[in-house]
């Protein structure tokens, strides 16, 4: 297993949680146009078309605009979203939010009501 995978499953254990890793060919909607801030959001809600559930944005502007998000293949969260990677299998309905010596990772039920 490589260390991502560990971690991976760390963070499931720790929140006593299923394991439930997206496909790499999966998709996650993700606002680039926001890297750089601070905090690192990420929600999951249900897989759905060729989505996995995540949905990621950096900083505390959330746009309900079409156009907020853009897909990209889980694949490529590596390159542009490594902080991500060791919460990824966490099954939908889970809330991530990270920053410099910050974690927040909750249930959140109302992510099933979309």
């Amino acid at each position: 297993m490589s260390p991502i995978e560990d971690a991976q499953i760390e963070v499931c254990r720790r929140l006593g949680t299923v394991y439930d890793l997206p496909n790499p060919e999966d998709r996650v909607g993700i606002a680039l146009q926001t890297a750089g801030q601070w905090p690192l959001n990420a929600l999951r809600h249900p897989k759905e078309s060729g989505t996995c559930g995540w949905y990621l944005w950096w900083g505390d502007t959330w746009n309900d605009g079409l156009d907020f998000f853009k897909p990209l293949h889980v694949e490529h969260l590596r390159e542009h979203c490594p902080e991500i990677m060791a919460y990824l299998a966490l099954p939908a309905g889970w809330r991530v939010q990270l920053a410099p010596g910050h974690e927040d990772v909750w249930y959140d039920p109302e992510l099933f009501n979309i």
